[in-house]
């Protein structure tokens, strides 16, 4: 499994958009549609 950090752009209804900073990372692809969506909010959760 990969690790690629994202952050949460906007939320309409069920749909979430996120971005990807890829010039920082080192993956060079984005991961696949249907690939699981982890979320940590700033407490922790």
């Amino acid at each position: 499994m990969t690790h690629l950090i994202g952050y949460i752009s906007q939320i309409i209804g069920p749909v979430v958009d996120v971005y990807f900073d890829l010039k920082k990372s080192k993956e060079l692809q984005l991961p696949a549609l249907q690939d699981a969506l982890s979320v940590t909010r700033d407490n922790g959760q």
